[in-house]
């Protein structure tokens, strides 16, 4: 009884989604974080402008979207170029921004998914520290942090546990740029309260992701990766290629829009999201009449 019921739930939803997803000309999905959902809120938008039927899916898991995309349940989202390299074709060989770009864009095509330009906007990992103090320590590259500590500075890091164990993480990256926090100064705790500790003061440095809205909230510093050690993450919209074919008018429009996102514009968005309480919505309006997109 409760396998039909189940069933029975199941099959109502999927028909649900399939009528919305009929009813308008464009499905637009996203995932379940603030920087995604503002992102299919401002294609929503500004398709809308353009006189295009949207439907906004955001709100998925990264392994839904992706599948619901080749599935042919949604017809455009912004991804990840890193994401899509490492987690969904299982490329383990390390290449630099555009290189990455072009690869996922040569691999995903093969399965009908079109990558749009890239934006500026790189929302991978990075080392940062409270602005004034980065500049009394003279600290504005993570070559710069490694001279500093290497002369005996003792700075203390903030880090999430799975950047301090990885096998791409912390410890690789020390032998990179050769320097070693030490076990002693390195403090592990979750993500949102390494963010918190850099601002109280209680570490020197911090593991971040770059177009974190707290960056710029909490006038924070972001290390030059100069030895380009951190995978790129640039952020592209990606959507099917019948739907492109169909649709041209998406594709510049799309790229039009990712012309605008750099790593501070995305970071400021983020916070008027998450410091300033602005909504969703609101925010992607902004975004957009501010630079005359819609």
């Amino acid at each position: 009884m409760n396998i039909s019921i189940k069933s029975a739930l199941t099959g109502i939803a999927l028909t649900a989604f399939a009528f919305s997803a009929q009813a308008a000309d464009i499905v637009v999905g996203g995932k379940n974080f603030t920087e995604q959902q503002l992102l299919s809120a401002i294609t929503q938008q500004v398709l809308e402008a353009k006189g295009h039927k949207v439907d906004n899916r955001s709100g998925m898991g990264s392994a839904a979207v992706r599948q619901a995309m080749e599935n042919k349940q949604i017809d455009v989202y912004w991804e990840y170029t890193g994401t899509s390299l490492i987690t969904y074709n299982k490329i383990e060989e390390k290449l630099d921004p555009e290189a990455t770009y072009e690869k996922v864009k040569e691999l995903d095509a093969e399965k009908g998914i079109v990558w749009l330009n890239p934006s500026e906007a790189n929302n991978t990992y990075g080392f940062a520290m409270r602005a004034d103090d980065a500049t009394e320590k003279g600290i504005a590259t993570i070559s710069d942090l490694a001279k500093s500590i290497n002369d005996g500075s003792g700075l203390t890091f903030a880090s999430n546990a799975e950047f301090y164990a990885r096998s791409d993480g912390l410890k690789p990256l020390e032998e990179a740029y050769g320097f070693e926090f030490g076990r002693a100064n390195v403090k592990r705790m979750d993500t949102g309260l390494v963010y918190q500790a850099l601002n109280d003061g209680q570490v020197d440095v911090g593991l971040v992701f770059a177009t974190d809205g707290r960056i710029p909230a909490f006038n924070f510093t972001m290390l030059q990766d100069d030895q380009g050690y951190f995978p790129s993450y640039a952020l592209v919209p990606v959507i099917r290629d019948e739907v492109l074919e169909a649709n041209p008018d998406i594709g510049e429009v799309l790229n039009e829009v990712s012309a605008k996102l750099n790593d501070e514009v995305m970071a400021q968005l983020n916070a008027s999201v998450d410091v300033e309480k602005v909504s969703i919505e609101n925010a992607a309006a902004k975004f957009l009449k501010d630079n005359g997109l819609i």
